[in-house]
């Protein structure tokens, strides 16, 4: 029997005065106030575990994604997942779960793009050209605008690269990105694609793209003048968020088939994360009936999260490090605003004071019953740069599998927790150890040539395991783009490429 179909559940974490629907919230990116889409129906429905164990990754998503956005229709959710999680995958268990010692490792980079964000911004356009369609006044173009630390602009731009109706522009801190991610995003095909480096860090420039997108009289200039409306493919954007739910489900399902867990155990999930979405995602699986026992948060030498879960204070007055997970390295961590909400138990006044203060100040602290709640759920870790390396030794030493820098944070918070061996845990695996085969090599003792791809070879060839081919295949890619910009220069970078994009729809 096909769902019932709700609307208007969508507003903002610091005010209730929207009421979007799934499709509009997700169009739109950020809420009018700058607060971050949320509905108060979340956990409302349970995802039914018991029959987790024999369906297909496809299946659970269309299940999940059912209760999370309500206004799809189920043939709608279909069409989105069949055409996001298909051919283009190399593994066609989409997320596999596998042994790693006494624990386990879920392989979230098996896409296109080599790393995590591919599980949500494969489909996130499909879910977009949906929002077109409801939408529709006529040629109306939906030009998405993200800042990256290394691996969202990729996974984004090869998600919208030429989907009809759209356009895309992603920044990404120069120099501050491996050399395996810039080339990624700068050599990117597709008519509606752009990308521009940052004289800055990622926090500059993701404060910049929300000052962009509150930026009202620019919204009028590029609706007047190239009939394009801004939306988001930061965790920010609802449509992001909500696939990565999806995946803890998976791993749930996987232990079952296994025969680790049975229907109800706990388990335990360890993320590497810098801008709190991808553990978010499980705080959301946990609010939907999944048996969560603790979420930790792992954190390179930028361990903003870890001390405001020690402390409840939240301080981003601090040095900046580039280390070598450069995409956690990431002082505002946007979607931490999305947990405080709920753990609020839905205070949009807090929620809005606190990131008045945070705006203003720099800083915050919450509630000590909030810190409480948050006690309960989440714990936290960090690795320094040569822990990781330490990690991604010690791994490939006692389980001979390699892993990349940011999954070695976690598997160093994991591995230096006192572990439950009743409740198994599963650490998040982010991407792909040959987006950075430098830092990989340097951290199993092997050589380091020149260039990149050299140490790609090196890597393959001493531990026996491939380079993903469109990875590979980066060194003689055609560079497409070149531009740098200051920080104030990117909002006229923006409408430049608005213009462009208008005038070759045109032709």
């Amino acid at each position: 029997m096909p769902r019932i179909l709700t609307v208007n559940t969508f507003h903002s974490t610091r005010s209730t005065t929207d009421s979007l629907t799934a499709k509009q919230a997700i169009r739109k990116g950020i809420a009018s106030d700058g607060g971050l889409f949320v509905t108060d129906a979340l956990g409302e429905e349970a995802v039914d575990l018991g029959n987790l164990a024999d369906k297909s990754y496809q299946d659970i998503a269309v299940e999940v994604l059912g209760k999370l956005l309500p206004d799809f229709s189920d043939e709608e959710l279909r069409d989105c997942v069949t055409e996001a999680y298909g051919s283009q995958w190399s593994d066609s268990a989409i997320t596999p779960l596998k042994p790693l010692g006494d624990d386990y490792v879920l392989e979230l980079f098996n896409g296109p793009t080599s790393a995590f964000k591919d599980v949500a911004l494969q489909i996130l356009p499909r879910f977009m050209t949906k929002t077109v369609e409801a939408n529709s006044t006529g040629d109306e173009r939906v030009m998405i605008l993200t800042a990256t630390s290394g691996d969202t602009g990729k996974a984004a731009l090869a998600g919208f690269a030429d989907a009809p109706g759209t356009g895309i522009t992603v920044f990404y801190p120069e120099g501050q990105v491996s050399e395996v991610q810039e080339l990624q995003m700068s050599t990117q095909r597709g008519e509606n694609v752009a990308v521009c480096a940052v004289r800055g860090n990622f926090d500059d420039a993701q404060s910049a793209v929300k000052r962009i997108f509150a930026d009202h009289e620019l919204s009028e200039r590029l609706a007047n003048d190239a009939n394009t409306v801004l939306s988001s493919a930061n965790s920010i954007n609802v449509g992001r968020l909500v696939p990565q739910v999806v995946y803890y489900f998976v791993a749930y399902g996987q232990l079952l088939s296994q025969q680790v867990i049975n229907v109800g155990d706990e388990v335990e999930f360890c993320v590497p994360t810098g801008n709190f979405g991808d553990i978010l995602a499980g705080y959301y699986a946990r609010r939907m009936g999944l048996p969560i026992s603790k979420l930790t948060v792992a954190s390179d030498r930028n361990n903003v999260l870890f001390d405001f879960l020690s402390t409840g204070v939240y301080d981003r007055n601090r040095d900046f490090f580039t280390t070598i997970s450069p995409s956690m390295d990431i002082l505002i961590s946007s979607n931490l605003e999305r947990m405080l909400y709920y753990v609020s138990e839905g205070d949009t006044e807090l929620i809005s004071s606190l990131m008045k203060e945070l705006a203003d100040t720099g800083r915050y602290e919450i509630p000590a019953n909030l810190k409480t709640a948050i006690d309960d759920i989440f714990a936290g870790g960090w690795a320094d740069e040569e822990q990781v390396k330490n990690a991604i030794r010690e791994c490939w030493d006692a389980n001979h599998y390699v892993i990349d820098p940011h999954t070695a944070c976690g598997y160093h918070v994991m591995t230096h927790t006192e572990a439950d061996p009743l409740t198994p845990r599963v650490l998040l695996s982010t991407a792909s150890p040959y987006k950075f085969p430098r830092v990989v090599n340097e951290a199993l003792g092997l050589d380091t040539p020149a260039s990149d791809f050299a140490c790609m070879d090196v890597l393959s060839e001493s531990t026996g395991t491939t380079a993903p081919k469109a990875l590979r295949a980066l060194e003689s890619a055609e560079v497409r783009f070149h531009e740098v910009t200051d920080i104030d220069g990117m909002s006229a970078y923006v409408e430049s490429v608005a213009e462009r994009l208008d005038t070759t729809s045109e032709r």
